[in-house]
């Protein structure tokens, strides 16, 4: 039976996991719901185009898969995976191989249309990378080191998730509109904190409500001039007008195979559709591989953080480790589709701190209307046209909430313990600062090149398979600073009561308390039996 501890903030919940509030609430709710990971989830699909050098008719569709995959992505985890109210969307953790993997085989493709070659190079690597998550997840290795997880690992990890965004263009560009986004945190604030007990619409709406103020007041300005085409801020309705009704959007759907170490080769057709299929190149997989292990710490992470603000027991190594393969399941399923993975999206966690609507099945409710928008062309570019000072407002309350969720674990350790406060402190630290001098470096290959000049050790640091692995790794704040505080919290003494596992462990769910869709049908067969 799941244990909380009397300051758990399951008080503050307004709907908890298994609530189901009415179908029209939920509509709105699971819209918010989204509305927080939106930037995201074009920002990705948008860098991915530019870097591939995608035409822009193409981009609507690439931006409509993205959602298609996140709703169907969020129902299947939600369904059938740890059964947490998390989104699921396209993870910033692989995007640095992703473009690595799109420089290299766009640069080394012969074909003449090097944006699809390089896109099922990715696919394919993302393919391999994922069934190895898969394996990770349920087979239970994740979840195996759980034991050896306390809060001094779990506090840095989770704030340095909320961390990693604050240098974020739509956050700290110079040519930002400081206004607008000040109006969208501004309204947030007052509708969630100030606000909230004046209407219950603005407790459970606060992120809604600040986006449709903040968006129509930056239309209104747009249409009348006040603020310029190009200008941060701006909202282009006119290519809302001007975008398709309804997009095909289906699997293998990018129909050309060719470039880096492959030979261009004709794809089936089926009337008037081809299919491209995923090419396999090894040390493009590789540097994929790195990709999806931040991407497994990260969501590691995000379990902690959801579990903690929903007012429920930290999750247990079976729940873990079902999340873990799910996620696996449909990084696949994403490559095939022809996107670029699939993970738990930090945003929608905040969105749970700052409402206390961690209902599953309005997450749920969410993904479907995701799934079905994304065909939508208007829709794909309603979206497409919020403005980033807009999303930049979002990622500050977002954000900072998951910051000071993550530093809440503190609590259960002794403070006053030197240790505890070298290792939270020195990975804290490291997570912000190894991550700057990787976007200083700028590139993989030229940390490989790097790498390659180290006295004695460089013809091995230079390979492929580890530069690109350390790259990556150390591009992820949140890998770096968890795998330091792991270390450290794992090799200098302390005893189990300053580590803060013996308190914490009496927050831990039982593995019997997670029931998988597996153990759901067994208990309909009894019951039925019965």
């Amino acid at each position: 039976m799941v244990v909380t501890d009397d300051s758990s903030p399951s008080s503050f919940v307004q709907y908890g996991i298994d609530d189901k509030p009415p179908l029209s609430t939920a509509l709105l709710l699971g819209a918010q719901h989204y509305l927080t990971m939106v930037g995201a989830n074009i920002a990705v699909p948008l860098i991915l185009a530019g870097a591939l050098g995608m035409p822009a008719d193409v981009i609507p569709r690439f931006v409509g898969t993205f959602f298609v995959v996140s709703g169907i992505a969020t129902l299947m985890q939600t369904t059938f995976g740890n059964r947490y109210p998390i989104v699921q969307g396209a993870p910033f953790s692989m995007l640095a191989p992703a473009l690595a993997v799109i420089g290299v085989a766009t640069a080394a493709d012969q074909s003449g249309i090097a944006w699809q070659s390089a896109l099922l190079q990715l696919q394919g690597a993302i393919i391999v990378a994922a069934v190895v998550e898969v394996f990770v997840g349920y087979f239970g290795l994740l979840g195996r080191l759980r034991k050896f997880i306390s809060p001094v690992v779990i506090a840095p990890t989770i704030a340095l998730i909320g961390l990693s965004l604050f240098n974020a263009p739509q956050v700290a560009s110079a040519t930002n509109n400081w206004w607008l986004l000040g109006l969208t945190l501004a309204l947030i604030v007052l509708f969630s904190q100030y606000l909230d007990t004046a209407h219950p619409a603005f407790k459970l709406f606060p992120v809604l409500l600040g986006v449709i103020v903040s968006y129509v007041v930056a239309a209104g300005l747009s249409v009348a001039g006040v603020i310029a085409p190009g200008a941060a801020g701006y909202v282009n309705l006119q290519t809302v007008i001007e975008a398709p009704a309804l997009m095909p959007i289906y699997p293998l759907q990018w129909g050309f195979a060719g470039g880096a170490g492959t030979t261009t080769v004709a794809l089936p057709v089926v009337g008037s559709v081809a299919f491209g299929i995923p090419q396999f190149t090894t040390s493009f997989i590789i540097g994929m591989l790195a990709g999806v292990a931040a991407s497994m710490v990260e969501s590691f992470g995000d379990y902690h953080a959801v579990a903690r603000l929903s007012g429920v027991g930290a999750p247990s190594e079976r729940r873990i480790n079902h999340g873990i393969g799910m996620e696996g399941l449909m990084n696949v399923f994403s490559a095939v589709m022809g996107g670029s993975g699939s993970t738990s999206y930090s945003e929608n966690i905040g969105a749970i701190g700052l409402t206390g609507v961690a209902s599953r099945y309005v997450v749920q409710v969410g993904a479907v209307v995701m799934l079905i928008m994304g065909f939508v062309g208007y829709f794909g570019q309603l979206i497409a046209t919020i403005p980033d000072p807009i999303v930049g407002g979002l990622y500050v309350a977002m954000f900072g909430q998951i910051v000071a969720v993550g530093l809440s674990n503190l609590k259960y350790v002794d403070l006053d313990s030197s240790r505890n406060v070298f290792i939270v402190g020195v990975a804290m630290f490291a997570g912000l600062a190894v991550p700057a001098y990787m976007g200083n470096v700028g590139s993989a290959a030229a940390f490989r090149e790097g790498m390659r000049q180290v006295a004695l050790v460089g013809p091995v640091l230079g390979t492929q398979l580890v530069a690109d692995t350390v790259f990556v790794i150390g591009s992820t704040g949140m890998a770096v600073g968890g795998l330091i505080a792991f270390f450290f919290d794992n090799t200098i003494a302390g005893t189990r009561a300053e580590r803060g596992l013996e308190e914490w462990e009496d927050t831990v769910e039982d593995d019997s308390d997670f029931e998988s869709a597996l153990d759901r049908f067994r208990g309909d067969e009894s019951a039925t039996a019965d």
